[in-house]
């Protein structure tokens, strides 16, 4: 009898016990501290300060990184877009991105990428000193990720970056990003420039040609914004990174300024890209092709027809003759078949992109390809593919 009480009494102390440790639990789930659930930018209605701080109050690369700072950030843009999308029950549902540019003419214009801007229904723009405007899709080039887009600025003088000169850039050199990544705006990195002349594939068919390789902090929400050198001037694009994790692993990409200026320039004035092209329409050799063809090549670009009066047939280049069946395709047969381009192997559409993506209309390539077992050679004038 005694030790039935015992066990009761035991009991009753372990339910008491738990009533008291989970009242506890929940009270301290209702009004104590909480950890963050998601870390994400606050927007303010506080401008950033891009005052320079004295001197003396500096020491180092501090006395450049606050310079450069104060002078570009105001120029940097973070652009949200909007578009609608389909759900699957066809639902419209709206979806918002974000991503950075910079201003590069005080009427308005701001560079950025294309992939930040793709399929926009709307696109808004906030500079550095939290003014907002909405803004109006000029043109892109979607082969090189470049897209510009227009503010009004009406009576507002508009600060607007320099652009650099690329081609003369140096692999160790102090380079500068300035970017809103994840939502945090006007955020500056600081690296030095990698590597160059990097062929970065960011998508079946667009390439970062030349690529400027740094380690200075990129991730998402930089792409479209500003890599500076030490002197502010722009040198490239912040345009995509290498990342096993979704985050920087200190190897970032940027478009080489000097390909970006081109392009602008040919969509303020002429509101399109000027292409070069060699007027031909070809397919990737195989193996198949260059054995029925006895070629001496089994790598190359197979010339399936020219344009009428285009470069490639001025030149004396031919498309095919018979069409065949290989395979699922029908293919025509019996064209030159290139192989290189100024020097360059040719053995796709992309190495063909590639060889003429910093040619411009009216300039001159050499081309070598085969006819039949013969190796021969062409110069090609191209022409401009939009017309």
């Amino acid at each position: 009898m005694s030790l039935r009480k015992d066990t009761r009494g035991a009991i009753r102390l372990l339910v008491l016990g738990l009533v008291l440790v989970l009242g506890g639990y929940w009270a301290g789930s209702r009004w104590g501290e909480r950890p963050p659930q998601k870390v994400e930018a606050v927007p303010v209605s506080v401008p950033v300060s891009f005052s320079t701080p004295k001197p003396e109050e500096l020491v180092g690369d501090e006395v450049i990184n606050v310079r450069i700072y104060s002078q570009a950030a105001p120029a940097v843009a973070n652009i949200v877009t909007r578009t609608l999308e389909y759900d699957v029950f066809m639902e419209p549902v709206p979806v918002e991105g974000a991503g950075s540019g910079f201003v590069i003419d005080p009427r308005g214009y701001i560079l950025t990428n294309f992939h930040v801007v793709q399929g926009a229904q709307t696109i808004s723009v906030t500079l550095g000193d939290r003014s907002h405007y909405e803004a109006k899709f000029i043109g892109a080039d979607e082969r090189n990720d470049i897209a510009l887009v227009k503010i009004d600025p009406k009576d507002k003088k508009l600060p607007a970056l320099t652009m650099g000169d690329s081609d003369s850039l140096q692999v160790g050199q102090r380079v500068l990003a300035i970017g809103n990544p994840f939502g945090f705006q006007s955020t500056l990195t600081t690296g030095v420039v990698s590597a160059l002349g990097r062929t970065v594939q960011t998508g079946q068919t667009t390439v970062i040609d030349g690529a400027i390789q740094t380690d200075a902090a990129i991730n998402q929400g930089n792409s479209g914004g500003p890599l500076l050198n030490t002197r502010g001037e722009v040198i490239g694009i912040n345009s995509a990174i290498y990342t096993p994790s979704g985050t920087t692993a200190g190897i970032g990409f940027a478009i080489p300024i000097s390909t970006a200026r081109q392009i602008a320039e040919d969509l303020i004035t002429e509101g399109r890209v000027r292409r070069a092209s060699m007027g031909v329409s070809a397919r990737v050799l195989t193996p198949a092709m260059a054995e029925a063809l006895r070629l001496p090549v089994n790598e190359g670009l197979l010339i399936e027809r020219v344009s009428p009066g285009g470069p490639a047939e001025r030149a004396g280049l031919k498309g095919g003759e018979r069409q065949a069946i290989l395979g699922m395709s029908r293919i025509v047969l019996g064209g030159d078949v290139v192989t290189a381009i100024d020097g360059r192997p040719i053995n796709g559409q992309m190495d063909l992109n590639l060889a003429l993506n910093r040619k411009r209309p009216g300039d001159t390539v050499k081309v070598e390809y085969y006819r039949g077992g013969q190796k021969m050679q062409a110069e090609v004038k191209l022409s401009d593919a939009s017309r």
